[in-house]
């Protein structure tokens, strides 16, 4: 077997576009993603039923299926059900949104458990408006506590990411899978392309670690 792993960074430029990308996209559904988990989260631990119940069922669902699925799902049934031509990098944030959004709801409905009850009274003794007391007192005391699961969680999306090579969209996988068939190099480009996914995801992991050991002792 001849190996060359010395050919990997003649196409170096090709494989950091593809890993932009990826962030990028990463980033941008990480962020809608736990918006729309802070709101379905209070929406779960609401006690209406009209709003929990569909709430439940759209987070245990999105947790409950393979993410390839909703994402060809969005992909190809999407256009079909709305009628609308959907390119594949809508199709990608579309579906990591609302994957993000169902493991970031749960992530946040922890978090809220344990924001103590006197905080709610003061809110209310105070006589601050709903929305004021979403936004300013509850959502930033939740988000402390939330940053060490959600950061796994954009680690967990980084690298399920992957998946969106098989819609067509050019990220890191999809550029490493290309150059490695058309070089005829597998080992040596699949290998540089799982390396590059570790040295990114390595070193947040290793950050959720160190937040969550401070969080703790602020807490105790």
């Amino acid at each position: 077997m001849d190996l060359d792993f010395s050919i990997v960074w003649g196409y170096a430029p090709t494989l950091l576009q593809g890993l932009a990308l990826t962030l990028g996209v990463t980033a941008a559904c990480a962020l809608a993603g736990s918006l729309l988990g802070f709101a379905l989260s209070l929406a779960r631990s609401s006690g209406v039923a009209a709003l929990s119940a569909p709430v439940t069922l759209y987070v245990e669902f999105f947790r409950g299926t393979p993410l390839l699925i909703q994402l060809f799902w969005v992909y190809f049934c999407f256009p079909i059900v709305l009628g609308l031509k959907m390119p594949a990098v809508v199709a990608v944030m579309v579906s990591l949104t609302l994957y993000m959004g169902a493991i970031t709801c749960e992530t946040f409905r922890g978090s809220l458990k344990s924001i103590g009850a006197e905080q709610h009274d003061a809110c209310v003794a105070l006589g601050l408006p709903v929305w004021t007391r979403v936004v300013w007192v509850i959502f930033p005391q939740a988000l402390l506590r939330a940053i060490p699961p959600l950061l796994s969680n954009v680690v967990s999306l980084f690298k399920e990411s992957a998946l969106i090579s098989s819609v067509g969209v050019a990220d890191l996988m999809f550029v490493g899978q290309n150059l490695s068939n058309s070089t005829a190099r597998p080992i040596e480009f699949l290998s540089a392309v799982g390396l590059i996914y570790f040295l990114v995801a390595f070193p947040v992991t290793r950050l959720v670690g160190s937040v969550e050991a401070r969080l703790l002792r602020r807490f105790a």
